[in-house]
């Protein structure tokens, strides 16, 4: 499993790599991307020697039929969910579910099943994690820098950049195409933010990542079940992740309204004071907006710290039992292999 083979080039380690995607009525797609996936691997002199096995997350709970087609694949793995838990979730679902099969050494790659994640761009994203090169990123992520979307889709997605980008003081272009090793799926896959939302998880939390540049690619077959709604409810998780960052820009903004605030308030009283000047009427209009403005920050910033503080309790309460084990769900997978 570990034998280093010469290509020509750096050395690379003979390894298996796991794909896992989830899918919600999408068997014919994934067909057609496990078969790219493979005629890519078998073209490509330093995929040859890997082997590649699919993870695949069910993600309509048993109910989509299709997925029948798949029990003849020996190099698949079945992964049902209790309930539907939408394409984040499940995508972390699975890899728990099927941790106590990974070695190591194994690499781990996530993408949608639907054909937008390119299994062309694949050799480049775990090319660094077989080389026998002394450092190499922990993380591999897929940089979006063409997409195929209607005008409404690119003018809501602009918008949303730049609210991500006020709140969180960074930009998160990727979506679920990445890769990684196992040994450190097994040390930070157990963060309970996984739970809220795998892609913008995956950069909040300050791990080494080198982003590839890759196309958006097209869909296989079928149809997008993705709507407006659940663009939105999407969104609104991608920034969970992230809510000490939102906290602390709170707090900078409370700081400020409520600093402006108050000079302006010394300012008007000076004037009243020490002067005959007259004031305008707005001047105190717009002097008290400001200090309600200035306590409405403060509530929110209250709001946000209380919910940070929690949900930061919570998520490490439990750390030093998680860390004793090997994986979540070792001996528990309810998965089946077709």
């Amino acid at each position: 499993m570990l034998a280093e083979v010469g290509l020509g080039g750096p050395l690379v380690r003979e390894v298996r790599v796991w794909v896992v995607t989830p899918s919600f009525r999408d068997v014919q797609s994934f067909l057609i991307l496990r078969e790219r996936i493979l005629s890519i691997a078998k073209g490509d002199a330093n995929l040859q020697r890997l082997e590649f096995q699919f993870v695949f997350v069910d993600d309509t709970a048993g109910a989509d039929v299709e997925v029948d087609q798949l029990a003849g694949l020996d190099d698949v793995h079945l992964v049902d969910p209790p309930f539907n838990l939408g394409h984040q979730r499940a995508i972390v679902y699975g890899i728990r579910m099927m941790m106590s099969r990974f070695e190591d050494d194994d690499v781990i790659v996530t993408m949608d099943s639907d054909g937008e994640d390119r299994p062309e761009d694949l050799p480049q994203l775990i090319a660094p994690h077989l080389t026998s090169a002394a450092h190499h990123p922990q993380i591999v992520l897929a940089r979006r820098t063409k997409r195929e979307e209607s005008i409404k889709f690119r003018l809501l997605y602009t918008c949303f950049r730049l609210l991500f980008r006020t709140l969180t003081g960074t930009t998160v272009r990727s979506g679920n195409y990445a890769s990684y090793q196992v040994r450190l799926a097994r040390r930070v896959l157990q963060h309970p933010y996984f739970d809220l939302c795998y892609s913008s998880t995956l950069v909040s939390l300050g791990l080494d990542i080198e982003s590839v540049p890759c196309p958006r690619g097209t869909r296989y077959a079928g149809r997008s079940r993705m709507n407006l709604l659940r663009l939105l409810m999407h969104g609104i998780r991608m920034l969970m992740p992230f809510t000490d960052r939102i906290a602390v820009r709170a707090l900078a903004a409370f700081t400020a309204i409520f600093g402006l605030g108050i000079l302006s308030a010394i300012v008007v009283v000076g004037i009243r004071v020490f002067t005959t000047a007259a004031i305008p009427g707005w001047t105190t209009f717009t002097l008290m907006s400001i200090l309600l403005m200035s306590f409405v920050a403060l509530g929110n910033f209250v709001v946000l710290f209380a919910v940070f503080s929690h949900s930061r309790g919570i998520s490490l309460s439990n750390l030093e039992e998680l860390n004793g084990k090997p994986s979540r769900g070792a001996s528990t997978t309810s998965d089946r292999q077709l």
